[in-house]
């Protein structure tokens, strides 16, 4: 039973250092460190730093809050037009459905690593539960570093790999080709790919340091 609980525990633990790096992608941290980035592509529809700023906040809190799509649906520009059109609309509400799970995954794999923990604790053998931990940081650092492989390559090299893997991504979470939009559209104008592989690449760092002092940090010493 302890040998199978070590596996779990390394097997929660990528989950968990995943989980914890998006949800500090979800804070307004990222997307205003992003977008004063001086390599990030301006809009050629004329959002200026500001405008993205503004209408990001919004965009972002609705994924993680408890509100529906009107929340998103009521936003309007100045001259009283919808920020996000119908499509737009439905494709948030989906990405909403995708990040709250993923939250409520990441929610559940600490609450069994507490779990276990405790039970490791009272039983006396932490040893066997720390192993666990080291073996899941190992796993994530290669996990990551697969990641962060892919975004840096589309970054540096050519971005069809990165654009192929994004692809897949959103094969898996959403049906069709409902996630693909016209580069006017407010969705593309506010996070173009290029924020998309800086998330992609951010969350493999995160995610690998967390492994790493894990993996390495931890003295699991019977």
């Amino acid at each position: 039973m302890k040998t199978f609980l070590s596996y779990l525990i390394s097997l929660l633990t990528p989950l968990a250092l995943l989980g914890a790096a998006l949800r500090i992608l979800l804070t307004p941290i990222y997307y205003n460190i992003e977008y004063n980035m001086p390599y990030f592509p301006a809009d050629p529809y004329g959002f200026t730093q500001q405008e993205r700023l503004r209408w990001a906040k919004p965009s972002v809190e609705y994924l993680v809050n408890s509100a529906d799509i009107s929340y998103l649906a009521l936003l309007q520009f100045d001259d009283g037009m919808p920020i996000y059109n119908g499509r737009e609309l439905n494709h948030m509400a989906d990405v909403k459905n995708v990040v709250q799970g993923s939250l409520r995954a990441w929610y559940v794999s600490l609450a069994v690593l507490a779990a276990i923990a405790l039970t490791a604790w009272k039983q006396k053998w932490m040893p066997e539960y720390l192993g666990g931990l080291q073996r899941g940081g190992l796993w994530m650092i290669y996990f990551a570093a697969g990641l962060g492989l892919i975004a840096g390559a589309g970054i540096l090299i050519n971005p069809d790999i990165f654009w192929g893997f994004f692809a897949f991504f959103h094969q898996i979470f959403f049906e069709g080709d409902s996630w693909l939009f016209y580069y006017s559209d407010t969705l593309i104008r506010l996070f173009p790919i290029r924020f998309w592989q800086d998330a992609f690449l951010w969350a493999a760092v995160l995610a690998l340091g967390g492994g790493a002092a894990l993996a390495f940090g931890i003295r699991a010493n019977k």
